[in-house]
């Protein structure tokens, strides 16, 4: 069937930060656009004011995932943002440890099995991991707590899930980099703007687009 005139997108923690910035990229872009929220109140101020949908859902409550992708009611796009930075031991803090996997490894492979089922009827589907520099083993899998380890997950999901998912369907992970936001704190160096380009473009991605890759600033990434 090829790209849907108007695709629905589901962005995760989409209410703040890197996520809202997506959110209304892809608005602009003329997307169907779901954020994924915890707060709903607060979720639906944000999204009328971009012009999206506000949706109650907490990423760390693993089995709620099928069930609220099917309320929405087919994602073409998914954009897995939503993340968490524990500042603890990983060996002394275990319920951190965790809590980091299953917002930012598990929650999303729960909801790529919940997408990808419309996706391949439809024969198109764009999956956006939302990772870090401190998610490469390049870089040295730096960053506090179990924040690393979770987004090197994130992006081996990446990689490899490529031989699994349906015809038409790409999935890619981005670095949107040092971004000011309330986890990248007031020093960091780029707006939520610039953070957000190189995701919008991945969940447009044409027919000859890459796949199983990561990107920063649009240019290819080692992982």
């Amino acid at each position: 069937m090829g790209r849907p005139e108007k695709p629905t997108a589901l962005v995760t923690g989409g209410n703040r930060g890197i996520g809202r910035a997506i959110a209304a990229g892809l608005v602009a872009r003329g997307h169907r656009v779901v954020i994924g929220v915890r707060d709903l109140e607060a979720g639906r101020a944000v999204a009328e004011e971009i012009g999206a949908q506000a949706f109650r859902m907490d990423v760390a409550r693993i089995e709620s995932l099928a069930a609220a992708v099917d309320k929405i009611g087919g994602v073409d796009v998914l954009v897995n943002n939503a993340g968490v930075l524990i500042d603890t031991s990983m060996l002394e803090d275990s319920g951190g440890f965790h809590m980091s996997l299953d917002v930012m490894l598990r929650g999303p492979y729960e909801l790529i099995r919940a997408c990808a089922p419309h996706m391949g009827a439809r024969g198109w589907g764009r999956i956006v991991n939302v990772s870090s520099e401190w998610g490469s083993f390049a870089q040295g899998l730096e960053g506090p707590g179990a924040y690393g380890v979770a987004k090197a997950g994130l992006n081996a999901l990446t990689k490899a899930l490529v031989r699994d998912l349906p015809q038409g369907v790409k999935i890619n992970a981005v670095d949107p980099g040092w971004v000011r936001t309330r986890m990248g704190g007031e020093a960091a160096t780029r707006s939520p703007e610039k953070g957000a380009e190189t995701a919008i473009w991945l969940a447009d991605l044409p027919e000859d687009g890459p796949t199983g890759r990561f990107f920063r600033d649009g240019l290819p990434v080692r992982w």
